[in-house]
């Protein structure tokens, strides 16, 4: 790049941004600006030309005022104008304007490329390099289309200078980025590849950056680069530091390039040629060999560079999982970083190691550290470095470790910030029942994780203590045991009450033999709470009840007067007081018989995998829970514990749980929901088709073999669904709102009022399927003389 002489510098801009600093407010800032521009407006538009150096200062200071925030729209033509100049310093100012105040859609930008084109083809290297830094700078479709096909031929020519080079493999990357359908390779792929072996360093730089991009999309089209990255590697790897001195960065060879080249071969399986495989593992021992030598340098560059590239050539070792010693090495060294001054370092090391502990190979190596991580739980204070050992402690878990991780981590709970209590509760929950030998410690994990968390404890977790307390019979009574204490204390947890109401209505009968427990503690217990739950709590509590008159009719007389009270059967929620009035007519007039039937005891849940892994992925983002975690879980979990996903509540869990509109999806909220604590509709239960509203269920969602609900077939019978539709709108004869229509595509509700006699009423379509309708459309035909009558309101 040429030297800037003395009389290139500009005065009247060095005077006017002086002006600007001296000004005492913004409205003299604002005044002397808007002097300027009446200057320079006037001197664009006057009858003399003006020479390039009064076109660049003029430029200068319009482009200098739009930096300080302030609109330009004038002066492009002049910057335009400045790039067929000759001059570096003009060339170069109109190419900075254009770079920043010229848009794609720009008029001029056909103009600015015939400009371009020129400066491409004139092989002055100093007018190449500014042409395409402002096609990077701009990146525009139309850029794209104009030089897509002219910067691979410059990146690959022979009589290129290797500033050039640099230049355009960055520029042809950018281009990549905004337009991959423009920038094809073609024949050019192996002339680029074979940059790797150019002798200038900072080319292969910038050309690496370029193909690790393409490779990443075109893996097979650029999978010659492996073996040259190798070699590449080995020479920098190898070399001394005064080998490279132009590229040693405080005594350390090339870096950048280093990091460059151990992310490339990231993109590719392990080399199948022994020779390049082997001169791999050689590059890689010696990068952890390096790491143990004593630094040549106090200076923390040194260290960085050093451990950049050391966390690199880790990332590969785990990427491959194919070099048990490679991997245990990588362990051993991440294992010193923990106890690092430097906490950036902490950090990597936790990070990395949570990786390390999905491979076979060096999951024992990894455990050996333990008693480090569980340290770091406690002492650390940068909350990101607490929460990346709490994910080393789930990953390096195991039957050997579950109940001391377990236990740590609820330890860890009752101190952790708030930002990561759910996330911890939702990994408590998932290794309490993935490692469960002994249901007992199951259970009292989970109750004790609502006693420290309560408020972070997810529905979907005690859903599934109580799927599995009740597919296993071992664990019933000291499930109502253990839950009958927990609820004897002064502060009791909603969620504690929700498990207590459900497990005692269940199975209260298994603890009722002893009198501290007898059925009557049981409810006035209970009933204790129930003032300070909410609705849906109370509404599970007064289940719960009915419950207790079937298994205990000595406390019948009890239940009956909580229920005839006014607090109940006239509450102002509806739903309670429907469960009241109901709840107290059907043990007023019901049999024995008739109540055994009806609140018989929920049958197993049917197998399926935990939802509490899907909520942790969603949590955590896309990634954050590898694959092996989670068919270990579907293969522990379910042969262990035979859990369903269905909750308590079959309607709150069957919207919790599936990730699409099922066909029984209430997407219109018009239904009622079911209620809480009811048993699923089974052959055996009349429990909801007593207690339901909705009337009887579409005959549509089953459960597949991924735990979801799949939908009917799409070819439905248009008799049957005019026959569905018929008993739908049958139940408006005595309600205002519900499901009008339903089928696998749509869900059409219906919502009314009236008043003596006139009424209002609101249709409302519901999507159903996963993609969104085009051309949608609805028309309401109404016979005869009740069209005269109707107002319709769009």
């Amino acid at each position: 790049m040429p030297a800037v002489s003395k009389g290139d510098g500009m005065r009247g801009l060095a005077v006017f941004i002086s002006d600007i600093r001296n000004c005492k407010s913004k409205e003299a800032e604002i005044k002397r600006i808007n002097k300027e521009l009446a200057n320079i407006r006037s001197k664009f538009k006057g009858d003399k030309a003006l020479d390039g150096y009064s076109k660049k200062k003029y430029v200068c200071k319009l482009l200098f005022i739009f930096l300080l925030g302030h609109d330009i729209d004038f002066g492009h033509m002049e910057a335009v104008n400045l790039l067929s100049s000759n001059k570096y310093t003009e060339k170069q100012i109109g190419y900075l304007f254009i770079s920043v105040l010229v848009n794609s859609n720009s008029e001029l930008i056909r103009l600015i490329n015939n400009a371009i084109k020129n400066d491409l083809s004139s092989r002055n290297p100093t007018f190449m390099c500014l042409a395409l830094h402002c096609i990077a700078n701009v990146g525009s479709r139309e850029m794209a289309e104009a030089f897509a096909s002219e910067i691979p031929r410059i990146l690959v020519a022979g009589d290129t200078m290797d500033s050039v080079k640099q230049s355009a493999a960055l520029c042809l990357l950018r281009l990549y980025k905004t337009s991959p359908d423009l920038v094809l390779m073609g024949e050019w792929t192996s002339r680029v590849v074979h940059l790797l072996n150019d002798q200038h360093m900072g080319v292969v730089t910038a050309a690496i950056s370029l193909i690790t991009c393409l490779s990443q999309k075109n893996p097979d089209e650029f999978k010659t680069c492996v073996s040259l990255a190798v070699s590449r590697l080995s020479r920098i790897v190898s070399s001394a530091s005064t080998d490279l001195q132009d590229y040693t960065y405080y005594f350390v060879p090339a870096p950048w390039l280093s990091c460059k080249l151990l992310r490339l071969l990231q993109c590719y399986p392990p080399p199948e040629d022994g020779a390049v495989k082997g001169r791999l593992v050689e590059c890689l021992e010696t990068i952890l060999n390096k790491a143990q030598e004593p630094p040549k340098s106090k200076k923390v560059q040194h260290s960085n560079a050093k451990n950049a590239i050391l966390f690199e050539a880790i990332s590969l070792i785990i990427h491959y999982d194919s070099e048990p010693n490679l991997l245990v090495r990588a362990c051993n060294q991440l294992g010193q970083f923990l106890q690092h001054r430097e906490t950036n370092l902490r950090y990597l090391a936790l990070e990395s190691m949570c990786t390390l502990a999905s491979s076979e190979f060096s999951h024992e190596a990894v455990k050996t550290h333990i008693e480090t991580v569980i340290n770091a739980l406690k002492t650390e204070r940068d909350v990101s470095v607490r929460q990346r050992a709490a994910d080393l402690l789930y990953a390096m878990c195991d039957r050997s470790n579950a109940k001391q991780i377990v236990a740590e981590m609820l330890s860890y709970l009752e101190t952790a910030d708030y930002s990561i209590r759910e996330e911890m509760v939702l990994k408590v929950a998932i290794l309490a029942e993935k490692y469960a030998v002994d249901y007992s410690w199951y259970v009292d994990t989970i109750l004790n994780l609502i006693r420290i968390a309560g408020d972070y404890v997810s529905e979907e977790v005690w859903y599934r203590v109580i799927q599995i307390v009740i597919n296993r019979d071992d664990v019933q009574g000291y499930a109502a045991k253990t839950v009958f204490e927990a609820l004897q204390a002064p502060a009791c947890h909603e969620n504690m009450v929700k498990v207590g109401g459900y497990i005692l209505g269940e199975f209260g009968n298994l603890i009722a033999g002893d009198p501290r427990s007898s059925p009557l503690v049981q409810f006035n217990l209970l009933h204790s709470k129930f003032h300070l739950c909410s609705v849906p709590t109370r509404a599970l509590l007064l289940s719960a009840y009915i419950k207790f008159i079937n298994l205990f009719p000595e406390t019948k007389a009890t239940i009956q007067e909580v229920l005839r009270c006014d607090s109940q059967i006239r509450n102002s929620d509806v739903e309670l007081q429907q469960r009241a009035v109901e709840y107290l007519k059907l043990s007023s007039i019901a049999s024995t018989d008739v109540l055994a039937t009806v609140l018989e005891e929920m049958p197993p849940f049917p197998e399926r995998e935990s939802s509490i892994l899907a909520k942790l992925k969603k949590k955590k983002g896309p990634g954050a829970v590898s694959v092996t975690d989670l068919e270990d879980s579907k293969r522990e979990g379910g042969e262990l514990n035979g859990g369903s996903d269905r909750g308590p509540d079959s309607g709150a869990m069957a919207a919790s749980n599936a990730s699409t509109p099922s066909p029984s999806a209430d997407l219109l909220g018009i239904r009622s929901a079911a209620p809480i604590g009811a048993a699923p509709t089974s052959a055996g239960s009349l429990l909801v088709d007593v207690f339901s509203e909705a009337g009887p269920a579409a005959p549509s969602a089953a459960v597949n073999d991924d735990g979801f609900l799949s939908s009917a077939p799409p070819s439905e019978d248009p008799a049957t669904l005019l026959s569905e539709a018929d008993e739908l709108l049958n139940k408006f004869v005595c309600k205002n709102n519900g499901v009008l229509f339903e089928n696998q595509l749509l869900q059409i509700g219906i919502k009314s009022e009236y008043r003596q006699n006139l009424g209002r009423m609101y249709l409302f379509y519901g999507n159903k399927t996963s993609v969104q309708f085009a051309s949608f459309t609805t028309t309401v035909s109404c016979p005869g003389e009740l069209q005269s009558h109707i107002l319709s309101m769009q």
